[in-house]
């Protein structure tokens, strides 16, 4: 009898989730662990660049001593996520492990151990975990795929993936870098809504974080792409994300922006991005609690995320235009350690320094950006875009000494 054919692997990262296996001995913890399974399936399906198998393709599998090689050839993806459930005295223990299914490696593994009280909710915090867990390991892994792959066999999402760590960097040379990688995916896929909408926010940041040598076409710029991104029929929650914040900064119109970035958390409440952004986006429409809220989410969902510098920073100003001052600091430090070239972070603490009086850390917080960008100024700043709601950030600021 001949072997079934191995299906080719999808144009973007695909994975499986196995049933989990019951190891209670107890029938009735078969449907929990069933019930997380599908959990984590609709959780990761809501990423739209993940090819996710469904739930009655993965379930064929139940029950059955499998080959991770066989189960990624059978279904046709590069990754495998695979766990077990144990119920005893009251609590539960529950072990997941993502598994690279093309080479056998070993990824992910962590193991969760809650109380057994109410199982609906334990099935809601275990998801939001592993989710949280596996999808930075996920993107991370493609990225580096994507960089050893040879120049002449690009393909649109290819370059995507290349675009993504140079934004992450937040310099003037990453930044201009991921605009020509992001550029050349849309004309190798004039549709690809996902990379249109990283396009415009790649101008967008080139004036917000004062790079731009040509400000009004970089604007322009963004704003053709947001409107291009929006043009086609494809609801993905982390394009509705970055294309709110092109809204709130470069268009001005926060209602449009928060009505988007609201869509997006609710058509993808596992995604870093939707909630970043609808930090940023609650931020520049001067609701600072709702902002605050929304960093705090995102940092729940992606702990280890390569941009957590920058939600650390939003987090930071909104406690400043809340009054929160010690607590802005703190966030600003934190903004400062994970990327101590990052101008925001320290136009949060000079503020914050300065408003309470703390006049020597304000104005070595306020020379350290300097360094980062000499040709700063207030006025410049106000005209970039984004600061009509940040009048305590202004008013520290200018205590700060920042030149007007």
């Amino acid at each position: 009898m001949s072997q079934p054919r191995a299906l080719p692997l999808p144009d973007k990262p695909s994975i499986a989730v196995l049933p989990f296996e019951n190891m209670s001995g107890d029938p009735d913890q078969e449907y929990f662990a069933d019930g997380m399974v599908e959990e984590i399936t609709t959780a990761l399906s809501r990423f739209k660049w993940l090819f996710v198998i469904a739930r009655n393709s993965s379930f064929t599998f139940k029950g059955r001593a499998v080959d991770i090689k066989e189960v990624g050839r059978r279904l046709g993806v590069r990754y495998v996520l695979e766990g077990s459930v144990r119920k005893a005295s009251g609590k539960v223990r529950i072990t997941g492990q993502l598994i690279d299914a093309v080479t056998g490696t070993h990824m992910w593994a962590d193991r969760f151990e809650r109380d057994l009280t109410d199982i609906f909710a334990l099935q809601d915090e275990v998801t939001v975990a592993v989710v949280s867990a596996i999808q930075p390991k996920l993107l991370q892994k493609e990225i580096e795929m994507a960089t050893r792959r040879r120049s002449e066999n690009l393909t649109a999402y290819d370059l995507f993936l290349r675009a993504m760590p140079q934004v992450y960097l937040t310099t003037r040379e990453g930044l201009a870098e991921a605009m020509r990688l992001a550029h050349r995916a849309l004309e190798l896929d004039p549709r690809f809504g996902l990379v249109t909408a990283l396009a415009g926010l790649c101008h967008m940041n080139n004036v917000l974080w004062g790079y731009s040598t040509n400000p009004q076409f970089d604007r322009k710029e963004a704003i053709r792409l947001l409107r291009l991104a929006l043009s086609d029929d494809d609801d993905d929650p982390e394009k509705l994300a970055w294309v709110s914040l092109i809204s709130a900064y470069m268009v001005g119109d926060s209602e449009s922006a928060i009505e988007m970035a609201d869509r997006a958390v609710a058509l993808n409440p596992n995604s870093y991005a939707a909630w970043y952004c609808r930090g940023w986006v609650y931020r520049v429409a001067g609701l600072p609690g709702e902002a605050v809220r929304s960093f705090e989410r995102a940092m729940r969902v992606s702990p280890v995320d390569p941009q957590l510098h920058q939600s650390f920073a939003g987090r930071g100003l909104a406690f400043i235009e809340l009054g929160r001052f010690d607590e802005a600091i703190i966030a600003g430090k934190k903004a400062q350690r994970q990327n101590p070239s990052f101008p925001v972070a320290y136009r949060c603490l000079a503020a914050a320094f300065a408003h309470l009086g703390r006049d020597a850390e304000a104005h070595e917080a306020a020379a350290r950006m300097l360094e980062i960008d000499p040709a700063f100024t207030i006025s410049s700043w106000i005209a970039r875009g984004g600061q009509t709601s940040a009048k305590l950030l202004i008013e520290g600021l200018r205590k700060a000494g920042l030149p007007e």
